[in-house]
């Protein structure tokens, strides 16, 4: 078999997400299909054959470094690097492993605004391209709303759900559009989202607000939006979890989920919004750190399961892209398996891109063994290798990996980016319930703003303030206790009204036991939900009821725009919403939501 033949199908995926696909004619002005493809066929072929054994592996790994610049000196993240990596910074790590990517964290200390970010993936770059290097794919985790890295100034666009709860796949695909040009201005060229799960399951742990909704159709529409805004803003996007995490119950990241559809229940609810991603061309897919007995009796978790990467998303659903697995810290993935034995798992059952091994060299190692040894041949090797090679090109990063830092305060927190994030979050609050207590129009009205989250009270307070009322910010805690609860209560007497606001409630939370004991005071009490839709199966009663699925600032504007009545609630719940005792007892339908 020859080498162009083995790099096939990893080619025609990325060629087509970047609009060199054979079946749409290109622009007037863009290059000619054919001279575009055999351009990156022909760098990938010739790259590949320069390339040691050592240099392709290293191609196979996306690791995160610490410290806010390429070659940091602080004495903690050179420690930490030495530790995670075996050497002292980002720049020495990547000219002595020539990794394929790096992912960008806060904790690690990479995102602390947007010029450092960007000077940041310059000295990344420079080291991967000195000598003739391959480019680094930079990546994060981008979804915004639950799971955002890079915080203001850059744009906080809507997360999923609220997407979902607009409605509006064209907006969809504007704010990834938008997000993907802030984030390539940055320097980063691979975000991992979209989100591509059904959240079927309101007690799921890990995905919820990140799913665009419980409903395949809605889900796949907006996936498909997305990718293609994320991919038309100049960033890699990556459709996430395969072969689909919305109906766990347990979170991978500490334990191993087990989803109990059938086959045919994945085909009518898991993979719609897939399929739509891999029509969209969208250039990665991640793996779950799940078992789906249904898709791989042997129990195998997706990630190293051949008949699910290989069989079911490459055969079945014809993806050609890169396949990259979630991080393989997470002990989902770990649980049954050895660290060293979880890489060439992985790539045996089809992954190209191995994500944040707990132990680099080790991972590393074990993966140039398995190629000594011929259980991973060079053809193996080399098909991911070329996937990676073919995306980096097609994508313009081996072109020009670099971003000028000293523009991208006129790309990042534009305006009309704002304003873009803020129509979607006006769109998306949900009004489930009320007895006539909203609009609070009348002027002066005093309220208490109290429940969870000092930062959200505190800015649902004074936007109230802002646009007439006179409220009185208590945040009671996470988890308020006694006290907190008779604190509350003692300033909500004498006022027009409550706003409470909850964030995931569960069966016995102190946060259900604030808003009865508020129901009991005989003032009015607005329930508002800022994460999954699904709290009010827990205090029925309330005189008022919304969802903004997010705590981010625009959200909560929203959300007291509505209170007011500055903003007329526009949102349609995106899932079905239980009550507590019977998942299968719907409370509030797909689809429902009032006006004013």
């Amino acid at each position: 078999m020859s080498r162009k033949t083995v790099l096939a199908s990893g080619l025609a995926g990325a060629l087509a997400a970047a609009g060199c696909s054979r079946a749409e004619p290109p622009p007037e002005d863009a290059p000619r299909e054919d001279e575009a493809i055999d351009d990156t066929e022909t760098y990938v072929t010739e790259r590949l054959a320069s390339m040691t054994v050592e240099e392709k592996v290293g191609q196979l790994f996306m690791v995160y470094v610490f410290g806010s610049s390429a070659e940091t000196d602080h004495p903690d993240y050179v420690a930490a690097n030495r530790d995670h990596l075996g050497a002292d910074n980002a720049a020495e790590f990547i000219e002595a492993y020539r990794p394929g990517g790096i992912v960008y964290f806060t904790w690690s200390d990479n995102v602390n605004d947007p010029g450092q970010i960007a000077e940041l993936s310059n000295g990344l770059q420079e080291a991967a391209t000195a000598g003739d290097g391959v480019p680094l794919l930079i990546a994060t985790d981008q979804e915004y709303g639950q799971i955002v890295r890079i915080g203001e100034p850059a744009t906080q666009f809507p997360g999923a759900m609220p997407l979902g709860a607009a409605r509006d796949a064209k907006a969809a695909e504007r704010a990834a559009e938008f997000a993907g040009v802030e984030l390539r201005a940055m320097g980063l060229n691979h975000d991992f989202a979209p989100d591509a799960d059904v959240n079927v399951n309101p007690a799921n742990p890990v995905i919820g607000v990140r799913s665009f909704s419980s409903d395949p159709d809605l889900a796949a529409e907006l996936t498909a939006a997305q990718v293609t805004g994320y991919q038309a803003g100049g960033v890699a996007a990556t459709a996430k979890h395969f072969p689909g995490h919305g109906d766990t119950d347990v979170d991978s990241h500490v334990g191993l989920p087990v989803i109990t559809h059938s086959e045919q229940e994945w085909s009518e609810i898991d993979a719609p919004p897939f399929e739509a991603a891999i029509k969209a061309g969208v250039d990665m897919v991640m793996s779950a750190h799940i078992q789906f007995p249904a898709l791989d009796d042997s129990l195998t978790p997706a990630t190293l399961s051949e008949p699910i990467l290989t069989g079911l998303l490459r055969e079945r659903l014809g993806f050609e892209g890169v396949i990259v697995t979630d991080s393989l810290e997470m002990e989902g993935v770990r649980s049954e398996y050895g660290d060293d034995r979880v890489p060439v798992l992985a790539l045996l059952a089809g992954a190209d891109l191995l994500l944040m091994p707990p132990d680099f060299r080790q991972a590393r190692d074990a993966v140039l063994a398995a190629v000594e040894s011929g259980e991973l041949t060079e053809e193996r090797l080399d098909a991911s290798v070329g996937r990676l090679l073919a995306l980096k090109h097609s994508r313009g990063i081996v072109e020009d990996p670099f971003t000028d830092a000293d523009a991208v305060s006129d790309l990042v927190g534009t305006d009309e980016h704002v304003a873009v994030a803020d129509d979607i979050s006006d769109r998306a609050v949900t009004l489930l319930q009320n007895d006539g207590v909203l609009p609070l129009t009348a002027d002066g009205a005093s309220v208490l703003v109290t429940g969870r989250g000092e930062q959200s009270v505190a800015a649902i307070a004074d936007e109230l303030n802002r646009l007439g009322l006179r409220a009185e910010a208590f945040p009671s805690g996470d988890d308020p206790d006694g006290a907190a609860i008779d604190r509350a209560l003692g300033l909500a007497d004498g006022k027009d009204a409550v706003v409470v606001a909850t964030f995931n409630v569960a069966a016995g939370s102190a946060q259900a036991d604030l808003v009865e004991s508020l129901l009991g005071s005989g003032v009015p009490v607005v329930a508002a939900a800022l994460g999954t839709p699904y709290d009010i199966a827990h205090f029925t009663g309330v005189n008022a009821y919304l969802a903004t699925y997010s705590g981010t600032t625009g959200s909560l504007a929203s959300l007291a725009g509505v209170l007011t009545g500055e903003i007329r609630p526009q949102g349609s719940l995106p899932v079905d919403v239980p009550t507590a005792q019977d998942r299968d007892e719907v409370l509030f339908s797909f689809g429902s939501g009032l006006d004013y």
